[in-house]
């Protein structure tokens, strides 16, 4: 019994030796700053800087591979004390949200079937496409503002997704979650959106919504050269030529299917009267 005792004593320490000298040898030294800055950052761990999560950006920073603007969701106090402990620039970079491309809710859009079933936009899409009339607009079942985990996206009244740029991290959930595929991230300088994604060309489509695009052109007109095309039934915009001046060209639209966004605010709820007096 002793001698088993003293047998197990002695293999324990010696792995327990063995461990400590591979732990002197193999390990890798890390920056102590990395904590630091980790713990500066809002550990909201939702990818809109384009890395895995706040700990990957943290080593990125420290290693002056990466500025502390790119972590967009950071507040400003947050930044300057990341830059200011670093000794680095701040930098620059340009906050992205997510912006739905349809205006389609319960109000102006029609339905052409009774769906009946388990109330998510996934399940529904699989069964024909859903109860919707226009084929590529949103169901309404708020798939989307169910996998955000940042409260940035609220269901209206009439059945669509409204998204808080304050709360947008720009994580790309509820672009995944879409089986309409009607979110996409865009930076918030970009103002000008088509909020609808409808292939129909033409005054039938607005049998189905009338706040559809009917590709009627006149936003092409409006704009600067190259800015919009109709090419494939619905007004498609090059965002890298936006200009101020650009806002014209959604004064003539006559379903208001493409708006100006002032700043970071969502219009895709909001519809002027005399759009929808155009088409009714």
């Amino acid at each position: 019994m002793f001698t088993a005792v003293l047998i197990l004593g002695g293999v324990g320490l010696a792995f327990a030796m063995l461990i400590a000298i591979a732990n002197r040898r193999l390990k890798v030294w890390e920056d102590p700053r990395i904590d630091a800055v980790a713990a500066m950052l809002p550990n909201a761990n939702c990818g809109a800087c384009g890395l895995p999560g706040c700990r990957a950006f943290a080593e990125q920073a420290v290693a002056g591979t990466i500025q502390p603007a790119r972590c967009t969701v950071s507040s400003e106090e947050g930044l300057v004390a990341i830059a200011s402990y670093l000794g680095v620039d701040r930098g620059e970079a340009v906050k992205r949200v997510a912006r739905l491309r349809c205006a389609g809710g319960s109000d102006v859009a029609g339905q052409r079937a009774e769906y009946r079933g388990l109330q998510s936009c996934a399940a529904a899409s699989a069964v024909s496409g859903g109860g919707k009339g226009c084929t590529w607009g949103c169901l309404g079942f708020g798939d989307c503002a169910h996998v955000c985990d940042f409260d940035a996206i609220a269901m209206s009244a009439f059945g669509i997704p409204v998204v808080d740029p304050d709360r947008c991290t720009a994580c790309g959930d509820c672009v995944e979650a879409c089986p309409k595929d009607l979110f996409t991230l865009t930076p918030v300088t970009h103002h000008l959106l088509v909020q609808c994604r409808n292939l129909v060309a033409g005054d039938d489509v607005l049998e189905q919504c009338r706040v559809a695009c009917t590709a009627c052109g006149r936003c092409v007109q409006d704009s600067a050269p190259g800015l919009i095309s109709v090419a494939s039934g619905v007004a498609v915009i090059d965002d890298a030529l936006i200009t101020l001046e650009d806002m014209r060209a959604v004064e003539r639209c006559p379903t208001n299917a493409i708006v100006w966004l002032h700043g970071a605010q969502f219009t895709s709820t909001v519809r002027p009267n005399a759009a929808r007096s155009a088409v009714a």
